[in-house]
């Protein structure tokens, strides 16, 4: 249990930093799937003739799911499969214990099966906050970014990591 956290220069220097960006493919078996595993039952996730009829140029991808992230040995992360050394070492804060702080997406198009998409992370906020059951946490702020082929962008993520 951390006593008191500093945040550390070399920490702020993070904040607004570009990750490379990283390509998601968007696949209607990826969708079939991701849809079949969270219970969705509605047609435009499985037939693409019920999703066209629904106004969809193919199977849309189902709320929260944005692809499979391409995986390249020796370039991708084992874990995430995004970029090796892209994401935070959450280890270099001196913290072993961390909790999802909860994601929000705000869609700014839909996302369909034949769509590729980039992804761009960067660290926006770090923030020391009080517990009582956990005396100091620090809070990690991240933001990722999702363009379209057409480099549109058709989602933005947010999302929290808190450290103790």
């Amino acid at each position: 249990m951390a006593q008191k956290i500093e945040i550390k220069e070399e920490w702020k220097a993070q904040l607004g930093v570009d990750s490379p960006p990283w390509i998601y493919e968007v696949t209607t078996t990826s969708i079939r799937a991701f849809a079949r595993g969270v219970g969705y039952t509605d047609p435009v996730y499985y037939d693409i003739d019920a999703a066209r009829a629904a106004g969809y140029r193919n199977l849309p991808a189902p709320p929260c799911y944005l692809g499979t992230p391409v995986f390249i040995p020796g370039k991708s992360d084992d874990t995430f499969s995004g970029p090796l050394n892209a994401g935070i070492d959450f280890l270099q804060f001196g913290l072993i214990n961390i909790l999802d702080g909860g994601t929000e997406v705000e869609y700014f198009d839909t996302i369909c099966a034949g769509d590729t998409l980039t992804a761009v992370s960067r660290l926006i906020g770090l923030d020391v906050r009080e517990s009582k059951a956990l005396s100091q946490m620090l809070i990690l702020s991240f933001e990722m970014e999702y363009k379209d082929q057409s480099s549109k962008v058709v989602m933005i993520s947010r999302g929290q990591a808190i450290l103790y």
